[in-house]
């Protein structure tokens, strides 16, 4: 009997000490994120983390506790139960190790521990790991094999000391009470005690400095809990009762009589569209400086012949929901991606299905694969006529880990759309960066910072570009946008969700705009869509989201998502909350106001979240 209690003892604690070793080498491994943490930190670290790597514990141990449950009335061979502990702790070993060096992979690039967003891209494995290097993979390679090989090693012991013993029938009872003990003490582990929640994520969280939240956590936990639970929880960011929360939401609703522009900005309300999305391209790249050298001379000199927005808020930190934000005006979901969801996806509104509706012929260039997080599918559902992207497209260049660079790609769309003109039917073309995405690979070299150096070569593609436009005819009847899919993380170290990373530009230019000028209201990315379709003199009604930037009679402001945390900013202030601590992580302005901006906040993401659901 004592073997049978040794064996499930024994890995449940291995299984524990494990995880908390991985507490102190997650902080060793990203010192550079946060070098002023102390000893009492990291013990903090790990004290607030137990909880979790109990649950974690608790679950690996269910198999050999079930295992010695039934050896005590069943004899088994103990050669065939050392056999089925030996696979079971290599499967084990070989599974824990892969997440926790994928999540040290993947968390620099992330900032936050990993969860099910990574299954959205392993059906395109070379999409998904071209933002990684050698520098993130040979070290990730190497504590695989060694936090392995570890925890191998010492559940390998446990098997080989486990020895058959025959009990008494009384004896058995005894060990069968005290097996259903431990397996009670088992299930409050993987329960995370007996208080009245479940374990989750946010029982680790314990600081207002994020890192140390993100350190304590669990990556195992994270993983799987995040796997095997709806994303779309018909529960989650339930915050007020639905009257309360529609009175909130009615107070920012965009939806009234009175909605038109305070000014029209356009010659003509049908110009031919181009949208040009931006990788990555956030105000702080484009505001950049080096040496008194600009990062991206063309757009700030293009942002003198056109129409530049001051203040627009990025809804997200990746390109499958920037662009969504953008191309439908439907924020970004906290943790969800709609193109997951094709029978959703295709429910949204979008820029292209109306002006489709209105005679437009629309396409989508991109240099890489549209396939990618079920880009095309979404695109083709929401009224995209053509996609032209790497499957399609064959030039003599030479291609990055995405596909072919912005000057290629440029110089393509370029002639596309001239070509365009020249048809009498009107027509919404997209053109999708790419080079200035991780690992920022470009085949010119001008700044030493890579990122910089990148967002550069992006620059001139995209000025020679608009140049070549408008020394064409077709450039009298064009309207180009230019506007970011998201963020950049620059300079390096500026966590995901930050309001610098937040802040992109959106430029208008094209012979339709009537003059130059600078709009200071705040709005989001996905407010484009309305303010767009205002000016076209186009209904956007079925869109609660989008709203009229241009429009004086509603309130302003930018409102963005990350990893289940949302913030909101206007131009008296704005607040970061965290829904996973469910506190405040950041907030500037009068106490009052940003209150009201967090009540806000939730009652938007609350009427997000149920819209998504109901889709």
């Amino acid at each position: 009997m004592k073997k049978r209690i040794y064996t499930v003892l024994a890995t449940y604690l291995v299984s524990l000490l494990l995880m908390v070793i991985q507490k102190p080498l997650f902080l060793i491994w990203f010192a550079d994120k946060a070098p002023q943490i102390s000893s009492a930190d990291t013990l903090s670290v790990i004290w607030h983390g137990l909880i979790l790597d109990s649950a974690v514990a608790g679950y690996l141990t269910v198999i050999p506790w079930l295992i010695m449950f039934v050896t005590i009335w069943i004899t088994i061979p103990e050669r065939y139960i050392r056999n089925i502990l030996k696979w079971y702790f290599i499967l084990i070993s070989a599974l824990v190790s892969l997440i926790v060096s994928v999540d040290m992979g993947l968390f620099r690039h992330w900032d936050f521990r990993l969860d099910s967003t990574i299954l959205q891209y392993i059906v395109s494995p070379k999409e998904a790991t071209a933002s990684l290097s050698w520098t993130d993979i040979l070290p990730t390679s190497i504590l695989f094999i060694v936090f392995g090989a570890g925890m191998w090693y010492a559940l390998r012991i446990i098997a080989l000391r486990y020895h058959q013993t025959l009990l008494e029938k009384s004896r058995r009872i005894v060990a069968t009470l005290l097996f259903i003990l431990l397996g009670g003490l088992c299930f409050l582990a993987i329960r995370g005690g007996v208080g009245t929640s479940v374990a989750n994520v946010s029982m680790a969280y314990f600081s207002s400095n994020d890192f140390l939240n993100q350190a304590a956590t669990n990556p195992v936990f994270s993983f799987l809990s995040s796997a095997f639970r709806s994303e779309l929880d018909e529960d989650d960011y339930q915050y007020f009762d639905q009257q309360h929360c529609a009175e909130l939401f009615a107070s920012i609703d965009n939806h009234s009589s009175e909605l038109q522009p305070c000014d029209t900005l356009l010659d003509t309300t049908r110009p031919n569209v181009v949208l040009v999305l931006m990788e990555s391209i956030g105000r702080n790249v484009t505001d950049e400086d080096v040496d008194g050298k600009a990062v991206m001379p063309n757009l700030r000199e293009l942002k003198n012949e056109g129409i530049w927005f001051e203040n627009i808020i990025a809804n997200s930190f990746r390109t499958d929901r920037g662009q969504v934000a953008t191309m439908s005006g439907w924020p970004a979901h906290p943790v969800a991606s709609v193109m997951k969801y094709p029978a959703k996806a295709r429910t949204l509104p979008s820029i292209a299905r109306t002006l489709k509706e209105n005679g437009y012929n629309t396409t989508f260039t991109y240099g890489g694969d549209a396939n990618f997080t079920n880009t095309a599918s979404y695109l083709y559902n929401t009224g995209i006529n053509q996609i032209f992207d790497s499957k399609e497209l064959s030039f003599d260049a030479e291609t990055n880990k995405w596909g072919y660079d912005d000057k290629v790609m440029c110089q393509y769309f370029t002639e596309q759309v001239i070509s365009a003109a020249k048809d009498s039917k009107p027509f919404f073309a997209t053109l999708l960066t790419l080079s200035s995405h991780e690992p920022f690979e470009v085949p010119e070299h001008n700044f030493s910072n890579k990122i910089l150096n990148a967002a550069h070569f992006t620059d001139k593609a995209l000025g020679q570009m608009i140049r070549s436009w408008q020394a064409s005819p077709a450039w009298d009847n064009m309207l180009v946008i230019l506007i970011a899919d998201h963020g950049m993380p620059y300079p390096e170290g500026v966590p995901t969700g930050a309001l610098s990373r937040q802040r992109i530009p959106m430029l208008w230019l094209g012979g339709a705009i009537k003059q130059p000028c600078v709009i200071e209201t705040y709005g989001s990315q996905s407010d484009m869509a309305a303010t767009l379709l205002a000016q076209m003199g186009i209904e956007y009604e079925n869109n609660p989201f989008s709203r009229d930037v241009l429009n004086p009679n509603i309130a302003h402001f930018g409102f963005w998502t990350y990893n289940n945390a949302f913030g909101m900013i206007d131009e008296q202030g704005y607040v970061i909350y965290n829904c996973t601590g469910e506190r405040v992580t950041e907030q500037e302005g009068d106490t009052t106001h940003t209150d009201t901006l967090l009540k806000q906040g939730k009652a938007i993401l609350q009427t997000l979240h149920t819209d998504l659901c109901n889709r």
